[in-house]
């Protein structure tokens, strides 16, 4: 039996989860870390890293927040969103306290503990060797019709509650011992928090939906005789899969617990040989940097650009929702700005993070209340709060190096966010750059800074983002820059090339970048279709850009990154890079 270490890990929040450790024997070639299902815990993963039968592999498994000796209410935890960056500040503990880095790492996880997994690699874009995915719970059996409308409904008037599995063990596995200790085992819990519930449902659709931005090489097992969870979500996601490197395996008469199961030697002899397959050959990770020429988020991005036939049913609906727009505007401060402005505009955005309806009359007051509560709009004001905290992180990172705090954001729009963070930042930079191509935001933002008592250390000029040699030139020099949603309204990645290494150009080594991205978009063709840009009021279409893609841009421009955010909605991601040499 391979010897075992219990220990905990802080996670983002502080919070201390448990894990267990199994040593390699002799030298580690890597590391295989295990996600539970749902309602159990690590230990009852521990089978596998015996049957595995890697002795010179690393094995780590965890107890997921509010199961097994985890702290938090049993079944629950604050968001799915925080027990997949609970993800991420596991992976990164295993390469600070046991030296692993994530190239060395491969992940086993079964249903809930998958969708965990997958949706951790799909945000966060990791550098793994390998990816395994057992049942993947993508879409559970709920059985009970209309249950999840009910269920929300029910979240809405009531706030969170719990549910409790219908599943009894003898549906999970046929192995009469797995079924026993299952039922004796005191920190299985059977409820499960209705927001983590409805979080993984959301969480499943969008990673099944955008799985072609997943490119680490992977391994799915589907349970044929599975009472649980679908399988038509699982062959979907598999179909869209990024990675050449994929392997789909159907296991007859396997029910939901498909390591766990009777006959498991099966699959667990796949999974021994992908992972040594992926171990002896080099690491692949695609170049994404060319995603503007050809790609699938090239194509739905033509696909969203191109108009649609006159006498199209969808063409009639976005003929009529852009006059419900004009129409509105009559009424709704909110969507005069979008319609005068542009819908992402600098004016746009601060009326946005001001999140007030701003009306003077009652029916414009509730138009500004609906607006400003749309998902991308609340995706915003979530990305502002992260790009605070990651501020205040490099900020204190370049304090204690004793180096000067010098800020430049390159497309600040009216710079409100901005401003109305280092005026109450406790300790305020050096100095304070911010620039914009317009002329009307610079004025805007100009006033701002004499409104916020920061004329002195703020300064507010016209320039072109996308000029390297603009950027690389400002005064005084940064040793901390800032790129928030400026990014994401381009879909030519030369020009991202170009800003980048102005950046790199103007921020010394050991210096700091903030910078934001949009994966995913739930409203993607109201945008396009409904929405016009600043740009002359020409269509406002996006190409999204996956986080593995935005990353390799900023690291090919000389930056390193260290840290991630990401919203609830999975839409902005905001990242902390370090400049390198």
């Amino acid at each position: 039996m391979r010897h075992c270490t219990e220990s905990t890990f802080a996670s983002h929040d502080g919070t201390a989860l448990f894990y267990r450790h199994w040593p390699a024997a002799g030298a580690s070639r890597g590391a295989v870390v295990l996600f539970h299902r749902g309602h159990e815990h690590g230990g009852r993963t521990a089978h596998i890293a015996e049957e595995i039968d890697l002795p010179d592999f690393d094995v780590f498994a965890w107890d997921a927040r509010g199961h097994g000796r985890s702290p938090g209410e049993r079944g629950d935890s604050p968001s799915f969103g925080t027990s997949v960056r609970d993800v991420q500040a596991f992976i990164d503990h295993i390469g600070t306290a046991h030296g692993i880095a994530p190239e060395r790492i491969a992940v086993v996880a079964q249903s809930v503990g998958a969708v965990l997994a997958a949706t951790w690699v799909h945000d966060y874009a990791p550098k793994i060797r390998a990816l395994v995915l057992a049942s993947p719970a993508f879409q559970v059996k709920l059985y009970v019709p209309f249950a999840r409308a009910g269920l929300r409904l029910m979240q809405a008037l009531r706030g969170n509650f719990f549910v409790n599995s219908y599943v009894k063990a003898k549906f999970l596995t046929h192995d009469p011992a797995r079924i026993a200790s299952y039922e004796a085992d005191p920190l299985v819990t059977r409820p499960i928090s209705v927001r983590i519930l409805l979080g993984l449902y959301d969480a499943a659709e969008r990673v099944v939906e955008d799985a072609q931005a997943i490119h680490v090489p992977t391994q799915l097992f589907v349970s044929g005789a599975d009472f649980v969870v679908h399988h038509g979500p699982q062959h979907r996601f598999f179909g869209r899969l990024g990675t050449p490197i994929k392997e789909k395996h159907v296991l007859p008469g396997f029910f939901h617990d498909t390591l766990g199961e009777k006959d498991r030697h099966i699959a667990l002899a796949k999974v021994r040989r992908f992972v040594l397959q992926r171990f002896e050959a080099p690491l692949e990770i695609p170049d994404l940097r060319r995603s503007h020429e050809a790609s699938e988020s090239q194509i739905e991005s033509d696909a969203l650009a191109a108009p649609l036939p006159w006498w199209s049913p969808r063409a009639w609906y976005w003929a009529m929702t852009k006059a419900s727009l004009r129409f509105g505007a009559l009424f709704s401060k909110g969507l005069t700005l979008g319609e005068d402005t542009g819908y992402d505009s600098g004016s746009t955005l601060d009326f946005v993070y001001r999140d007030r309806a701003e009306s003077g009359n009652p029916i414009g007051k509730l138009i500004d209340r609906v607006y400003l509560g749309s998902i991308g709009w609340r995706g915003i004001r979530v990305r502002k709060r992260h790009v605070e905290a990651l501020l205040r992180r490099a900020m204190a990172q370049l304090r204690a190096a004793g180096q000067p705090v010098r800020v430049m954001d390159i497309a600040a729009g009216h710079g409100r966010y901005a401003l109305e963070f280092f005026a109450d930042a406790g300790q305020r930079p050096d100095a304070i750059l911010l620039r914009d191509y317009s002329p009307l935001n610079v004025e805007q933002g100009r006033a701002l800074i004499d409104a916020k008592g920061l004329r002195g250390i703020a300064h507010f000029e016209q320039a072109d983002a996308f000029d390297r040699a603009q950027v690389a030139g400002a005064q005084p020099a940064p040793t901390l820059g800032i790129v928030s949603g400026l990014y994401e309204l381009f879909p030519d990645n030369t020009l991202l090339e170009a800003s980048l290494a102005g950046l790199a150009d103007a921020i010394p080594v050991g210096g700091y970048l903030v910078y934001t991205g949009q994966p995913w978009h739930p409203q993607l063709e109201l945008i396009a279709r409904g929405l016009t840009s600043h740009r002359q009021g020409a269509a406002w279409v996006m190409r999204r850009r996956s986080q593995r893609e935005m990353d390799q841009l900023v690291e090919a421009a000389g930056f390193r990154k260290l840290e991630q955010r990401i919203d609830e909605f999975g839409i902005f991601t905001v990242s902390l890079a370090q400049r390198v040499a």
